[in-house]
Formats: structure tokens, sequence, C-alpha cells
């Protein structure tokens, strides 16, 4: 394929450049200069521009008795902090609502026969209870060396078992003896990402290779169950793990469909697979021990005796149909009579069927929507900026005159964004997905709607994946010339990542290379006169993976000849690079850690350096503003800089865990403290 018009000037520079290059030595990474003095020019005004992402996302829940003792569900909202929600599942009303002091969210959520709640959060790997007399109590780290609660299931004597990572580890707890450490249960793995209990053992699976153990409670003994027949463990998951009516219900694979597998606890035998199956959680067993849960979009009744499956006619449909709590409860509503399948949804929807007369019905509950961090920010091509966020996702755009969100929708979690051929371009959260959105089309999103109905082309239209080459992050993205340049990050128990070359003209991948720096995942991007520059991580995707490389590598990667033509370490002894961009005398700046520094890109070596600190930190930002030709960054998470390339002074703008900012064809430079978005105009220092 052959570049053309315009672009063919760009390819020439860049093929008498890569002439020079291919002839030149090695450069040396010895920093040439000393850090500058700081600037003591004063900062222009900061303005505070609100909160532009705000959503629901619920990860764990479970039915069981609230307040009061009727049935609720119960789902915690991500947040900062989380909350444990109760929800009326006959109105979706807000029953209760209690802050978890510390935890961003949780996954793990479910209630003891003693009235209890307990919640296992994310990100700090704390446990809380929750009962009537008490409401919420922090029980602090059941394990000081876990910061992640995959998974908590309750025995019928109230006590509680839990999962854990970074280390794989099990524990047990109950309020009179405390916490019971089961220690790590495979040396192969690093989660314990599901666990159910019944007859005295806990049963818990692993991520890939996906395994599961059965724990005596008492005294610790574990077994490994044998592999389903026909199975191959590799790269699956043993995601979800639930026990009802003396059969184990085990779905392979990720948080997508996949293979539910049925053990017969008694019999000690798998006895049944059902294709399709989708999480978290199955019901409890009705009288005649039937379950009920979502299998290929729609509501099933599953009966583990005859191995049979029951269509309910209700549809799940959109990206996520995972369960979030699924149970009994008592309407008292005229098309539910007796008892009801209710449960939550991702996004703060339930659910009901009744089995008796086969009402269903959705119902969107009075959950509160919670501030977003934002992972992303670009100007638009129509001028607007663009924010997404963390976890719960969210897309919003911004009037890039008032700082008002003129528009939010549901949205996948958003790694990075960028203009390109006059459309937003937007990398997503898992699966390393890019997308393209058009702002003058309407917004059609059949993955992120809970019931959409036909209509608009998809807006934003999904392009590709990265989900065989095991990616999980579209990290960088950059406009390059004709193309949209890619990099990504891969999944966990990988490494390398992936430069990728899309045009949008012939809709199709003009390249898609993984470990064009062995064994480092690609996390900045720039581009110029048909060459794409490259900044690596040493880390994957996933941050249990150990890395194999020390230092992170800046790359230049020939657009035209799709060949890689050389690479250095800028900055030794840092792990990423993870932000790259030109100023106007084509000098290409990074941020490594502390250290900010300038390549002269057809020598081939570090021609400047600013040390602002020993950090040795894989987070940063940086970005060149043209309307005073200065450079803006994100130091580390702890701070907004500006730096002057021409003389290296520099100032700290802002105190504060700045992560993630863009500059406006304004001038103005919009940055993110967590959810909080601000704007600062460069013009009024």
């Amino acid at each position: 394929m052959t570049l053309i018009g315009g672009i063919r000037r760009f390819l020439a520079v860049a093929l008498a450049a890569s002439a020079v290059l291919a002839a030149a030595p090695p450069a040396s990474a010895a920093p040439p200069a000393s850090a500058a003095p700081p600037a003591s020019a004063a900062p222009g005004p900061i303005e505070a521009l609100g909160v532009p992402l705000q959503d629901v996302l619920l990860i764990g829940g479970v039915v069981a008795p609230g307040p009061g003792g009727a049935t609720v569900l119960w789902g915690v909202s991500s947040g900062t902090p989380a909350h444990l929600n109760a929800v009326d599942p006959a109105t979706g009303a807000e029953v209760a609502r209690y802050d978890l002091p510390g935890a961003g969210g949780a996954w793990a959520v479910d209630a003891a026969p003693d009235g209890s709640v307990y919640v296992g959060s994310y990100g700090d790997g704390r446990l809380y209870r929750w009962t009537e007399q008490g409401g919420i109590r922090d029980l602090g780290r059941p394990l000081a060396s876990e910061n992640f609660i995959w998974t908590v299931a309750a025995d019928p004597a109230s006590r509680i078992y839990g999962g854990t990572s970074p280390g794989g580890r099990l524990f047990g707890y109950d309020p009179v003896n405390g916490v019971r450490d089961y220690g790590k249960l495979s040396p192969a793995h690093a989660y314990v990402r599901s666990v159910a209990v019944a007859g005295g053992k806990i049963y818990a699976g692993t991520e890939a290779p996906a395994a599961v153990f059965e724990v005596d409670a008492e005294t610790g003994a574990s077994t490994r169950l044998p592999t389903p027949p026909g199975l191959d463990p590799a790269g699956k998951w043993a995601y979800d793990v639930n026990v009802a009516g003396g059969y184990l219900y085990v779905r392979y694979g990720d948080a997508f469909p996949g293979p539910a597998h049925v053990w017969d606890i008694a019999a000690g035998a798998w006895v049944d697979e059902l294709e399709a199956a989708h999480g978290l959680d199955v019901s409890p067993p009705d009288e005649e021990g039937r379950v009920y849960m979502v299998k290929a979009g729609e509501l099933v009744r599953y009966d583990p005796r005859s191995r049979t499956v029951t269509p309910t006619g209700m549809p799940f449909t959109g990206r996520v149909a995972n369960t979030r709590g699924i149970g009994w409860a008592e309407l008292g509503l005229p098309d539910y009579p007796g008892k009801s399948v209710v449960g939550l949804l991702w996004r703060g929807m339930m659910f009901r069927y009744n089995p008796q007369t086969g009402a269903r019905s959705f119902v969107q509950t009075a959950v509160r929507g919670e501030p977003i961090d934002v992972t992303a920010l670009s100007e638009g091509p129509d001028g607007r900026m663009y924010a997404s966020g963390f976890l719960n996702g969210g897309f919003a755009a911004l009037n890039a005159k008032t700082g008002e969100r003129e528009e939010f929708h549901t949205f996948s979690q958003s790694e990075d964004m960028t203009t390109h051929d006059g459309k937003l371009y937007v990398g997503a959260y898992p699966q390393a997905r890019v997308y393209s959105y058009d702002p003058k089309l309407p917004w059609n999103s059949a993955e992120y709607s809970p019931s959409p109905e036909p209509g608009p082309a998809d807006n934003p239209a999904r392009l590709f994946d990265f989900a065989a080459d095991k990616q999980i992050r579209p990290r960088a993205m950059v406009s390059a010339g004709r193309y949209l340049a890619v990099g990504t990050m891969p999944d966990l128990g990988h490494l390398g990542g992936v430069l990728a070359l899309w045009d949008p003209r012939e809709g199709a991948l003009r390249t898609a290379q993984r470990h064009v720096v062995k064994d480092q995942s690609i996390v900045s991007l720039a581009y110029r006169d048909g060459v794409v520059y490259g900044g690596t991580s040493i880390y994957s995707g996933q941050s249990a993976t150990p890395p194999t490389q020390t230092e992170a590598r800046l790359f230049a990667w020939s657009v035209k000849e799709n060949r890689l033509l050389w690479e250095i370490t800028p900055v030794p002894g840092k792990p990423a690079v993870p932000a790259l961009t030109f100023d106007d005398r084509g000098r290409l700046w990074g941020i490594a850690g502390g250290e900010v520094f300038a390549v002269n890109v057809h020598a081939r070596k570090v021609v400047s350096r600013v040390t602002l600190s020993p950090s040795a930190s894989a987070s940063g930002q940086l970005v060149f503003d043209k309307r005073d030709r200065t450079l803006y960054g994100a130091h580390a998470g702890s701070s907004l800089f500006s730096l002057d390339p021409r003389t290296r002074q520099h100032a700290v703008l802002r105190e504060g865990p700045v992560h993630h900012l863009a500059v406006h064809r304004s001038g103005d430079v919009y940055f993110a403290e967590g959810p909080q978005l601000y704007r600062y105009d460069p013009q009024s220092r």
C-alpha cells in the first residue's frame, strides 16, 4: 500500500532521515546538562470546572435482608468513597446508603445468616461489615500483603471467606476469632478470583491457567479439582464460582460469556456444561432445586438433575450483561405473586421475573451516580474538550469556552483519545478496543445502552481490538499522517505491547507489530515527518505480571518502510516513558520519572535534560502549547508544571495528584485531579 498526495513530501524527508540514521552510531544516554533552576514567573489563573463524569457502577452485590429485615438488593457503587446501597426490589427506591471510607469500590459482597453484610474492597484490600445495630464497621485489611479482595462468601455459621491478589491468598473471618490466613493456594497463581462455600469446604478459583481448589475450612487442607473434560485452562480464569443446591457452578473465561461447568459435589464429578453463560452469579435454588442465570443474552432456568435449560424470554443486552447479585424477593405487585427472581445490573438497573406469570421488567433504581476519575482528555475535531474515565468509564464533551458539560454518555473505561481526520478516536479497556466517534452524527452505542432500540449506525463505531494478541490497554494514540497509530499494554501474564497503524480510508490495519521493543509495553506516541516515535514501559497492563526488562526505551518506526529504525535508552534506570511531544523546533520531548528530556531525532541522542526530582514513577504527562511555546506536564502524579524548552526554566503551577492533561487550540491547558477537571490559562500570567 502506498501513501499519496501531500504525504509524499513527508515520506521523502523520512527516507532521507532514515538513511542518515541507519549509518549513525548508537547514541549515548549520558546526561548532557544539569537541571535548570526553577522559573520565578507567577502562574496564571486556574479555574475549577467541576466533575465532568458521573455515573453508576455496581460491581458486587447480593439479595438479602436489609434494614428492618425486608429483602433488598445490596450493591456497592464505585466512588470516592464507595457506597453500600440497599434498594427496594419492588420500587427501585433507595432504602439505605452507607459510606465505605477508604474504599473505591468492591467486587466482593455477601450476606451472612446472622444478618451481616460483608464487603471486600479493591485498592486497599479492606473488609467491611454491616449490621442492623452498628451500621458499617471497617475491619481493616485482613491480610497486610493483599490490596484487592476479589470475592467473599459466607458459610452457615456466618463465617466469611475471601480471595485476594496480588498474593493469591485465601482468608477467613468471624467476629469472635478474627482473621485466619489460609495462605497462598498455588505458587503459580497471583489471584483468588472467586470463592464459594458448601459442606465445610471452600471452593476457590484462580486466574489463567484456570484452577479450582477445594479447601477444608477447618484443617486448611487443599485439593485441586480436575479440569473439566475437554477444557483447556490456558488463557481462561475460573472467573465465577457459585454453590447452589449441592452443585458447584464454575464459569471459565473472563467478564464476558463463557462456558459454565457443573460439578456434582456429592458425586465428585463434572456432570454438565452450559455454553455462553454470563456471570457473576446464579440464583439460590427454588423449591425444586432449579437455579436462574443469564445465558446467551437471556434469563434462563436450569435444572441440574435433568440437565435442562428453560428460557424465560427475558433478554439481557449490551456489552456487559452480568448480574450483580441475583436472588428471590416477594414484591407485592399484581403481576408478581409469591417470590420473584430479582437482581441488579452494573449501571444501576434492576431486573425482576416472576416464574408463575412470566411477568418481567427492568427498572432504573435510585442508586446515585458517583464522580469518576478522569483517565483521558483530548480536544475533539469539533473544538470541544472530551473526557473519559476510570472503571465506570463515561464519555463527556465540554464547551471549551465555558467549561460546561454539553454531553454525557455511558461508555467504557478509556485509556487514551486523539483527534484524527475529522473524528475522535477512543482506546478502551479491556481487550485494547479502538473506536471512532463522529461528533456530527447521533450517539448510538449498542454495547453500552441497557436495551438499545434499532436506530442509526453505531457511533462510536468499534474498529478493531487486540484481544487475540493478549492486549488489554490501548494506552497511546496519535495522528500519524494518513494513519492512526496505536500503542498497547498486554494482559495479565503477558509482556510486549503492539504498535498498530490503522488506515481509515481502507478501513483496515496496515500493521500490528508486537514486541517492537522486547517485553515492553508502548505507553506514549508522537509523530513527525513520516516517523512514529514511541515510549515504552517495562510493565504489563496488569501490575501482577513481573517485568523482564529494567529500563524503558524510546524507539522510531518508519511509516513508509513499516520497520523499526532505532531505539535508545533516554533515561537510564527509569521504568517508563509515559509521554512524548514535539516542540516548535522539532525536538522530541519526553518525561520519565522525575526527569524531562529532549531528543534530537536525527542524531538519535538526548540533547537536554531537566531534573524535577529523583522519582522513578511510571506516571507522567507532557504536552506542548503552540500558543506560548511552553511545555506543560504532570510530574509523578504530584504536581502540574510548566517548562520553557529554550531556557529550561520550569515552575510548579499546582501541587496535587495531577495525572492527565491536554492542551486546547486556544492555548488553555486542561488537567484533572481525580474526578475534578481544571483549566489553566497561560495567557493570563
